[in-house]
This record gives C-alpha cells, sequence and structure tokens, in this order.
C-alpha cells in the first residue's frame, strides 16, 4: 500500500487546521502533495462504465490518491459488491474517501438512509454527499427548509456508522428565492454543522459570482471537501447549470493558490477534482492535466 503513514501524518496536519500553510510551504512537493489529491469518478463516467478495472489503474497511475463515487445503485458499487470494490481500489494503493449518494425527489428517506450507510461503511467511507436538488424541490425556501431539517436527521444516522453526510453544491442555490438565498439563509444556517458538511464546488460558486474565500472567512469550519474545477472566462452571475465553460484544474481563469491557501479556515480536510464535461472531449487527458497543475504549479 502506498506511503499509508505520510498519509496518516497528512490527515493530522489537515485535522489541525492548517492544511493551506502545508501545502504551500512544504507539502505541495510532488512527492506529498500527490497522494492527497482525489478524484470524483462521475469526471470519468463513460469510462467507467465501459471498463471499471483499466480506468480506475489509469487514475491510480496518473497518481490521485483518492476517489470519490458517483455510482451506488442495488446495494452495489459500480456494479461490485462493496468488500470486492474495496479490494480493487485498495490494490491499487488508493482510498474511497467519499460518495455521491443517489438522488431522490423527495429527499433520501432515513431508511435509505441507513442502507446507504451501512453499505458505506463497508467500503470505509468518510462522507456520504447529496449531489443534487430536483427542480421542484427549488421553488420555495419552505422546500429548502424542509430539506434541511432532512438531512440533519440523515446526518445523525451517517454519523452511527461514523461517515460524515454533506451536500454538494451547484449555482442555482445561491439565486435568490422569496427574498432569501437557500445556500446561505437555510442551508448555513439551519444545517448542523456537526451533521452536515458542505462541499464547495468551487467553479459552481464562482459562476454564481462568489469568492470561496470569503465564505471560507464568512463560515469558517463549515467546508471539509472541495470540489476543485476551473472556468475559461469570468461571466456576470448566473443560475442556470450550464457546463459548457468548464475546464480542467489550472488552465483557466480561478485563482486556485488563493482558495488552498484559504483551506484551513475553510476546514477542508480533502480536494477532489471534478470535471463534468470536457470541452476537448478528452477528459482523461484532462485529469492528467488537472493532476500536473495541482502538483507543480499550484501546490508549490
Amino acid at each position: 500500500m502506498r506511503n499509508r503513514q505520510s498519509r496518516r501524518e497528512f490527515i493530522k496536519v489537515t485535522a489541525a487546521g492548517t492544511l493551506g500553510a502545508a501545502f504551500l510551504s512544504g507539502y505541495g512537493c510532488k512527492e506529498k502533495a500527490s497522494h492527497y489529491i482525489g478524484l470524483q469518478l462521475y469526471t470519468i463516467r463513460d469510462a467507467m462504465a465501459a471498463d471499471p478495472l483499466g480506468t480506475l489503474k489509469l487514475v491510480a497511475d496518473t497518481g490521485y490518491g483518492f476517489i470519490e463515487l458517483a455510482d451506488y445503485a442495488n446495494r452495489k458499487f459500480y456494479n461490485y459488491d462493496p468488500a470486492e470494490f474495496l479490494k480493487i481500489v485498495s490494490d491499487l494503493g488508493m482510498d474511497i474517501i467519499a460518495s455521491h449518494t443517489q438522488v431522490e425527489g423527495a429527499g433520501v428517506t432515513l431508511d435509505n438512509a441507513r442502507i446507504m450507510a451501512e453499505d458505506h461503511a463497508k467500503i470505509g467511507v468518510k462522507y456520504c454527499l447529496q449531489p443534487w436538488i430536483v427542480e421542484e424541490m427549488r421553488t420555495s425556501i419552505a422546500s429548502y427548509q424542509r430539506m434541511a431539517e432532512n438531512w440533519n436527521r440523515i446526518g445523525e444516522v451517517m454519523k452511527e456508522f461514523g461517515i460524515q453526510f454533506g451536500y454538494h453544491n451547484h449555482n442555482f442555490e445561491f439565486a435568490t428565492v422569496e427574498g432569501r438565498i437557500p445556500y446561505f439563509d437555510v442551508m448555513l444556517a439551519d444545517l448542523d454543522k456537526e451533521l452536515v458538511t458542505m462541499e464547495l464546488d468551487v467553479f459552481w460558486t464562482s459562476k454564481a459570482g462568489h469568492n470561496p474565500v470569503d465564505l471560507f472567512n464568512k463560515y469558517p469550519g463549515r467546508f471539509q471537501l472541495l470540489h476543485l474545477k476551473d472556468m475559461y472566462t469570468r461571466e456576470a452571475p448566473f443560475y442556470e447549470v450550464i457546463k459548457t465553460d468548464i475546464a480542467p484544474v489550472g488552465e483557466g481563469v480561478i485563482d486556485f493558490r488563493e482558495i488552498l491557501a484559504a483551506s484551513g479556515t475553510a476546514g477542508m480536510k480533502y480536494m477532489i477534482v471534478e470535471q463534468d464535461e470536457s470541452r476537448t472531449n478528452t477528459i482523461l487527458e484532462d485529469i492528467k492535466t488537472s493532476y500536473t497543475n495541482l502538483t507543480t504549479k499550484i501546490l508549490v
């Protein structure tokens, strides 16, 4: 298994809230930082569907130290039983840190949350995350409030299994609904920070017109996971989920050095590359570009 002792030492650093300083003053060298960058497998969903074993090997060979899952159905992960999938990933020297779970229109029920927690505990994930809200649930502040109440309960269930529940944002949560902004006025206000962490997507947050560092300063410690993807252009804030401007990390205009320097304030424990689409249709090359830029240009 690859560099387990160093990985444990690194996690101690992040838990102390000094990740940004560590990366930018020593952990940024490729031999160290490379092991602590993860990939959200939704990025390479087509390749995973066609050849999961070969694709996971490519991810490991690129240097990613862990993965975040995006395929859990019928109590299996990418059509593998939990123990089998865990062995595949472990044999490649990677960890499974987090998983985006299935989405239901009315939210994840408590019964399903317990089933998901049981299955995810078998593969050792630290985080289960709600990655999406269907449109019909975004129509009122009351619907957001019901979701927040439900998510707190789900967080309690997950905690029983040693798993942290969380939410991954897009840009629509920053749109005004009935005179209020759900991300600030409901999610960060009503979600119990001990039960539900925020996985901040820096691309979507930026597209909604917000600087992630400002959010870290205003809500310190609330963002244990960061999704890293770049954007080619700065545009006026918008709230539709439009993916045509997504770029590999370090190929666009987002200042990742500034964001990661503030990661201790954010409470960040893991950084995860995610790229929904590839403008050049070379997503397997794009994940290598993101990794290379992080380890040779940004975390230095």
